[in-house]
């Protein structure tokens, strides 16, 4: 791991540590992406909650043959949503998501919610600015066709091989498609991967960089084609001016599949570990929003 970023001083771990971890997934994805994430994290005793956008509580075939759910998707109700059921919970649990769910989880934090956060090669919120070539081709199936911001997009198995699951072979890429992949909703493409930093106005990504929130780790992968690296630093670099603590790590050899790829463990207990460690119950994270 390299290339750390610490933007704030790190609080002692709360006496009243969180019991509970939410996992937020991200796009071309279901909740069934954290299967051994919430395995493994309950064989250690916490209760781990896997929300899925609305409308997603149907398994992935059916999502397959239904995407107009996924194309009538917005990032505000799916915030909302997700939002609604952390408030609901008696204390202040950790949020952890992956590619746009790491959005949603900054979004989930900009709200005051969350003991402590992880997010893991992350989208980025409004403002970062940086697009690599490699992001820009994962993306390009979704954006070519401006009619696609009314669809709901999804990868080949050979766009999902170089975007998600590059340091996979074909085969073992072909066979995660298979069993996890759904379309993304194309606003939500366009909205990150274009609009929300040339669109006059706060747009539905943005965040208040310099507030305070929970402790947030990024966590990016070097081999990462859709969300590389520079994506994640960037990002976190943003939140320099916050008092709350920010850092980043990096994984070496890691691609976007990052949370089920060979290794993923490792992954995994380095973000409960931090996690844990930086976890505060305060007034900012309540459980209950700002």
């Amino acid at each position: 791991m390299t290339d750390s970023i610490d933007t704030g001083t790190a609080p002692g771990a709360s006496e009243s540590a969180p019991d509970t971890i939410v996992l937020v997934h991200g796009l071309w994805m279901t909740p069934r992406s954290w299967r051994g994430w919430k395995e493994r994290f309950e064989a250690q005793g916490f209760t781990v909650i896997t929300p899925g956008y609305p409308g997603f509580e149907i398994e992935v075939e059916a999502l397959r043959e239904n995407p107009q759910l996924i194309a009538d998707l917005t990032v505000p109700e799916t915030v909302d949503h997700i939002a609604a059921q952390i408030e609901a919970l008696p204390r202040p649990p950790i949020i952890m998501g992956h590619s746009f769910g790491g959005t949603l989880t900054q979004l989930l934090l900009a709200r005051g919610l969350g003991a402590s956060a992880v997010v893991v090669d992350s989208a980025p919120t409004e403002g970062v600015r940086v697009t690599p070539l490699s992001q820009a081709k994962s993306l390009f199936p979704a954006l070519k066709n401006p009619a696609n911001y009314h669809k709901a997009v999804a990868f080949t198995a050979e766009e999902f091989h170089y975007a998600f699951a590059n340091t996979l072979s074909r085969e073992d890429s072909d066979a995660v498609w298979n069993e996890f992949a759904i379309a993304a909703p194309g606003n939500w493409v366009w909205a990150y991967g274009l609009l929300a930093n040339f669109t006059p106005g706060k747009q539905e990504t943005w965040v208040d960089y310099d507030a305070d929130r929970a402790p947030l780790l990024f966590i990016g992968g070097e081999k990462d084609h859709i969300m590389p690296p520079s994506v994640n630093r960037s990002n976190a670099k943003h939140y320099a001016k916050s008092p709350a603590v920010t850092e980043y790590v990096e994984f070496p050899g890691r691609s976007h599949w990052i949370c089920a790829e060979p290794g993923w463990e490792e992954v995994a207990d380095h973000a409960l570990a931090w996690a844990l460690q930086h976890a505060r119950v305060d007034e900012l994270s309540s459980g209950r929003g700002a």
